[in-house]
């Protein structure tokens, strides 16, 4: 009965927030129906759809912009592990810059993909079922988390994986990779090594960190936890959906 009360209590300052934030008139319309009158399951189920869209959306919209990955120390993609092996004999050869910019154009092609995520999110929320929206309210602190990863996940990775490919191209990661490898050849640094893959995994890592780190912000911040207001709007009779 808590979690699924807190969930409520999350639900309403979570929506309270986006209409501050946009003054969006339909995010007004679900705070009305999540905070007025008796609340039904179904009601509440679409309120708790309603947030679960928009906790998606910031986690695209926040890898999609520029720097998202690159200067997000959480899920900047690295060098490979193989590249990282010889880093340093790379910037010793005066290679740094080639070094630096390969990375960075591993982020860029990555911050380029990832609006692809936002329509399998929303298609994913649309197909929840009311078992699959009770789970997330009465589960797990990463419930919500761990659904969309187990929903979408393979999916998400045939999708990035051409789009990740093409802005690699149009970024030149691969051309980066070539200078700065091209006189390695004898320190394995790799032809065996697949950007494709490498890349695509380490967005799709990075995306899924950054929507659990919004679903721990929303059941974990204080802000959501008001007791008067939850009484005020839910009282505390509710049982667990």
């Amino acid at each position: 009965m808590l979690k699924k009360t807190v969930w409520i209590g999350i639900l309403t300052v979570v929506l309270a927030a986006c209409v501050g934030h946009t003054g969006n008139s339909a995010y007004q319309d679900i705070l009305r129906t999540v905070t007025t009158g008796s609340l039904t399951q179904t009601d509440i189920i679409a309120g708790l759809k309603q947030a679960l869209e928009i906790g998606t959306s910031n986690a695209v919209q926040w890898t999609s912009q520029t720097d998202g990955y690159n200067k997000n120390s959480l899920i900047r993609i690295p060098l490979p592990e193989k590249v990282q092996k010889t880093e340093k004999l790379l910037r010793m050869a005066g290679m740094g810059a080639q070094v630096d910019a390969f990375e960075l154009s591993m982020n860029r092609a990555a911050e380029r993909a990832a609006p692809e995520a936002k329509t399998l999110f929303v298609q994913t929320i649309k197909q929840m079922t009311f078992a699959d929206a009770r789970q997330i309210l009465n589960g797990r602190e990463n419930e919500a988390t761990l659904y969309f990863k187990d929903k979408t996940y393979q999916s998400l990775s045939q999708r990035f994986k051409p789009l990740v490919h093409t802005a690699m191209s149009e970024v030149g990661v691969t051309n980066y990779y070539q200078r700065m490898t091209a006189g390695l050849s004898g320190l394995a640094v790799g032809d065996s090594l697949d950007l494709d893959r490498y890349v695509t995994g380490k967005a799709l890592d990075g995306l899924f960190i950054m929507l659990a780190q919004e679903e721990a912000k929303i059941r974990n911040d204080p802000a959501a936890r008001v007791t008067d207001l939850l009484k005020h709007v839910f009282g505390g009779s509710r049982q667990p959906v």
